[in-house]
């Protein structure tokens, strides 16, 4: 089916709201609590270094935050102390190659100093990266504005044409770089597509979006929407399991 999808170039959520459950004197002190307002329910994530984060939809309470936490506790601090052994290195903050899984290409990077932060595709497989200040944190931005830009051009051109496969329509396409979600798809028929994808398989992505295009016929995980997503994508529950560790294959510089 034909449709009419526009992207817009947003790049990154709104800085969420922090809040802390514990005191200083807490060993959980490494934890932090983040409210989004997109989340659905509760999860917790652990970072490379360490850290963890518990994500909270808006209206949920402390008293719920805290048995939540209470009952992954322990599987948190036991991934905590693992990927304490992992926290990104400098070289990791400062990448000298890029590879994106999605579209099978990789790039090496070279470094310059510019008077305004940009990046350069020089063709090749060669990146130069200008930076108007030594900083991971700029590295990290002006890669994100680059990743998005490509992300762009191929995401909408894929998600268009499965569109059409499917005849499933959608209104419009966002990208976003989010910490938690891969896509989503609101009542409107907006589908939102995380630019982190380039770095999963084609496949992988493929069935992210029929996932999302199939919540334009069901909004809901019901009975009814997993036979629509197993008609298109037989294989789907070994995909949603290869995606759901996807966060992997996504390099530190992206979560600056």
């Amino acid at each position: 089916m034909q449709h009419r999808g526009r992207t817009t170039g947003r790049t990154a959520d709104v800085s969420p709201q922090q809040l802390s459950l514990w005191s200083a004197k807490d060993d959980s002190s490494g934890w932090n609590v983040r409210i989004s307002r997109r989340a659905r329910r509760l999860s917790m994530r652990v970072f490379p270094g360490g850290r963890v984060e518990v994500v909270v939809p808006p209206g949920i309470g402390v008293p719920a935050v805290e048995r939540f936490v209470t009952r992954h506790r322990d599987w948190a601090e036991r991934r905590s102390r693992e990927l304490a052994l992992h926290a990104p290195t400098a070289a990791e903050r400062r990448p000298r190659r890029i590879e994106l899984a999605l579209i099978g290409r990789h790039w090496h990077i070279e470094y310059a100093v510019a008077r305004r932060s940009h990046v350069r595709d020089l063709g090749d497989g060669i990146l130069r990266v200008g930076l108007a200040r030594e900083d991971e944190r700029e590295i990290g931005t002006v890669l994100l504005q680059w990743l998005t830009s490509v992300a762009g051009m191929h995401l909408t051109t894929s998600l268009a044409s499965l569109a059409r496969q499917l005849g499933i329509d959608y209104t419009r396409l966002h990208l976003r770089r989010q910490r938690t979600r891969w896509g989503s798809c609101s009542s409107a028929g907006a589908i939102s597509l995380n630019v982190c994808l380039m770095f999963q398989r084609e496949s992988v992505v493929r069935y992210l979006m029929t996932h999302e295009l199939c919540h334009r016929r069901h909004m809901n995980h019901s009975r009814r929407f997993w036979s629509l997503v197993e008609r298109f994508e037989p294989d789907w529950r070994a995909l949603d399991a290869e995606l759901l560790k996807g966060w992997r294959n996504v390099p530190a510089w992206v979560f600056p």
